[in-house]
C-alpha cells in the first residue's frame, strides 16, 4: 500500500506523537509498504525508507522561544496571518492550520496514494481530501476534552479565561471526528471515551494498541540503580498527576526512596512544589533524551511512577514494562488493563499517601520488583511489539480503502513471506 501518515507536530516522547510516528512507518515499510510522513514542526525522526515531506508552520511554540513572534518576512500566506492571530488570542491554531496546508499540498496529489492515516489532528482539511477521494483513517489516542477538563478544573480567575480559549481546537475536533467515517484508537477504554466525549458511534472505531521497541526498550545487564524513581511525562500539566507525585515522597521517610529522575520539564507550580517539600536536591528534570539514553535510564530504574489523572494508552508503560522495570500506576483509564494480573500496582488517582505506599512496597521488595519486571517484560514482548501493532494497523488500512469504494492493494511481499512463514 501507499500510505501517507499525517501529523501536525512529531517531536518525540512529546504526546506519544512522534513516537507513533516513527515507529509505526518504519515497520509499516519493513512489511513492504510506501509511506511518506507529512508534519509540521517539530518535525519527526524517521528510520530509513521512509520518505518525509515537511510541512512547515510560523513554529510558533518552539522550545526555545514559545509564543514567539514572527518576522514580517515569515508570513508567506493567509494562513499564516490566521495562525499568528489565533495565538494572539490565546488560542492554538496547529491543528487547524495543519489540515490547511495539507489540503493544499495534497490536492493534487490524491491519486499517490492509497490512504491518508491522520494521527491526532482531526481538521477540517483532511475531511476536504477525503472528499476528493482519498481514504482516509483518523488516529485518537484519547480525546483531549479529558485534558481541557482537568486543566479547567484546576485554573483559577484569568487563567481559566485563558485556558478555555487555548482548548476552543478541541470543539473543533469534536465536529470532525463526528464525520469521521473510520476511526482508530489505541484502547478500549479510549474508545468508550471517544464514544462519549465526541459522540463518535462505537461501530466506526477499532482498536490497535501503541507499540513499543522491544529491542531498545530491555532489561540491561547493569545493576538497577538503588532507590531510582524514573517519571515520563510529555508535558507538566494537572493531568500527569505531578503534584501527587511530590506529595507522595515528602511524606515518606528519606530512608525509603533515593531520587527521582522525571523525563519533562517542570512548571513553575511543581518547582514551587518541590522547593516547599524540600525535595529540590532529590529531584531532576532531564529532557532531549534520544531513544537510547530513554532506554538506559528506564532500565536503570528500581521502579516507574505514573501518577496520571487519566491516560488513554500509556506509552511510558509499555516502554517500562519492555525494560523490565515495576510500574507503579494510578487506576485511570487504560492502566488497569495494561498493567493487569500482576504486572504493576495501581492505586486510586490523586491519593498521595496510596502512591506513596505502593512505591516504598515495590522499592522494599527485591522479589516484588523481579516478579513484576519478569511479568511486564513478557506482556510487552508478545503483544505491543511495533511489527504487530503495524500488521494490525495495515489490516485497518485494508479495511477503509475497501469501504471507499477502491481496489485494495495485494499484500506486499514481505507480508506474505512472513505470514507463510509462522
Amino acid at each position: 500500500m501507499r500510505i501517507a501518515l499525517a501529523s501536525y507536530r512529531s517531536k518525540e516522547h512529546s504526546g506519544g506523537q512522534g513516537v507513533y510516528v516513527r515507529n509505526l512507518s518504519r515497520e509499516l515499510v519493513a512489511l513492504g509498504h510506501q509511506v511518506e510522513v507529512f508534519s509540521g514542526q517539530p518535525y519527526p525522526r524517521l528510520d530509513d525508507g521512509v520518505r518525509f515531506t515537511p510541512v512547515p508552520s510560523l513554529d510558533l511554540y518552539r522550545a526555545d522561544d514559545p509564543f514567539r513572534r514572527p518576522g514580517l518576512r515569515e508570513f508567506r500566506s493567509a494562513v499564516d496571518v490566521f495562525e499568528f492571530a489565533t495565538m494572539c488570542t490565546a488560542g492554538f491554531p496547529e491543528p487547524r492550520t495543519f489540515g490547511m496546508r495539507l489540503s493544499r499540498l495534497l490536492r493534487d496529489r490524491v491519486d499517490d496514494f492509497d490512504v491518508l492515516h491522520d494521527n491526532q489532528t482531526l481538521a477540517p482539511g483532511l475531511l476536504a481530501l477525503e472528499r476528493r477521494g482519498l481514504p482516509l483513517l483518523t488516529t485518537i489516542h484519547h480525546p483531549i476534552s479529558r485534558d481541557r477538563r482537568l486543566e479547567l478544573e484546576a485554573a483559577t480567575g484569568w487563567s481559566r479565561v485563558t485556558k478555555r480559549r487555548w482548548y476552543g481546537f478541541v470543539q473543533m475536533q469534536r465536529r470532525v471526528a463526528k464525520h469521521s467515517t473510520h476511526i482508530l484508537t489505541v484502547s478500549k477504554v479510549s474508545a468508550q471515551d471517544i464514544a462519549a466525549d465526541f459522540e463518535v458511534p462505537r461501530e466506526r472505531m477499532r482498536v490497535v494498541p501503541v507499540g513499543v521497541d522491544v529491542d531498545r526498550f530491555r532489561p540491561r545487564e547493569t545493576p538497577r540503580v538503588p532507590g531510582r524513581i524514573v517519571s515520563v511525562i510529555s508535558a507538566d500539566v494537572p493531568l500527569k498527576g505531578m503534584s501527587v507525585l511530590v506529595d507522595a515522597l515528602r511524606a515518606l521517610p528519606r530512608d525509603a526512596w533515593g531520587e527521582l529522575v522525571v523525563v519533562g520539564t517542570p512548571s513553575e507550580t511543581t518547582e514551587k512544589r518541590l522547593a516547599e517539600a524540600g525535595l529540590v536536591d532529590r529531584v531532576t528534570f532531564r529532557s532531549g533524551l534520544t531513544d537510547e539514553e530513554l532506554a538506559e535510564l528506564v532500565a536503570s530504574a528500581a521502579v516507574q511512577v505514573i501518577p496520571s489523572r487519566y491516560e488513554g494508552f500509556s506509552i511510558p508503560a509499555v516502554e517500562a514494562m519492555a525494560c523490565g522495570t515495576p510500574v507503579v500506576a494510578t487506576d485511570v483509564g487504560a492502566l488497569p488493563d495494561l498493567l493487569a494480573d500482576g504486572v504493576g500496582r495501581l492505586v486510586p488517582a490523586g491519593d498521595a499517601p496510596a502512591l506513596g505506599a505502593a512505591v516504598a512496597e515495590v522499592l522494599s521488595s527485591p522479589e516484588t520488583a523481579a516478579r513484576m519486571g519478569a511479568a511486564g517484560r513478557t506482556r510487552a514482548v508478545t503483544t505491543y511489539s511495533w511489527r504487530e501493532v503495524a500488521r494490525a494497523t495495515a489490516d485497518v488500512y485494508a479495511e477503509v480503502i475497501a469501504a471507499s469504494g477502491h481496489p485494495v492493494p495485494a499484500a506486499p511481499e514481505a507480508t506474505k513471506r512472513q505470514e507463510s512463514s509462522r
